[in-house]
């Protein structure tokens, strides 16, 4: 699996004009681009799942990054995107053989927000396949790519 977190103070995933999903107020909160592999299973999603929650990526009182987004009350937003397994480095196509089967990616994305949610996280979604337009205001701005073939 691979994820591309947003420390975000806004976010929000609109399908056909409504927005379905939104992160907003004046919590810090994170914006998740989630990508399932072929050959991912449960112990990847848990893996993740788990690391999201306790990555100390939100500041401290004297501002260092020490505070996962379970320490600061923090909300997080997930948005499926199968292209963070793209392979570029053939032609000036990307492929996505690499990416999960629509089936098993749905079932895995499922389980990460589920895992998520175990941390007594608020967690909204958007939708699993759609075409969705996401909106944001990155935080710092902290960007990070956790992939599970790294661990």
């Amino acid at each position: 699996m691979r994820a591309v977190l947003q420390r975000v103070t806004s976010a929000s995933v609109t399908i056909d004009g409504n927005i379905v999903s939104s992160l907003n107020g004046n919590k810090s909160g994170l914006l998740v681009l989630l990508g399932v592999a072929e050959g991912d299973t449960e112990t990847e999603s848990q893996y993740l799942a788990k690391k999201t929650a306790e990555l100390r990526i939100f500041e401290d009182e004297q501002g260092k990054m020490n505070r996962s987004v379970t320490e600061v009350g923090g909300s997080i937003l997930v948005v499926s995107q199968f292209t963070l397994l793209a392979d570029w480095r053939s032609g000036r196509r990307p492929g996505f053989s690499g990416a999960a089967k629509p089936e098993e990616g749905r079932r895995l994305y499922e389980h990460y927000v589920e895992t998520l949610k175990g941390f007594s996280l608020p967690v909204s979604t958007g939708e699993f396949g759609a075409d969705m337009k996401v909106a944001l205001v990155n935080d710092g701005p902290v960007t990070l790519i956790l992939d599970t073939k790294e661990k």
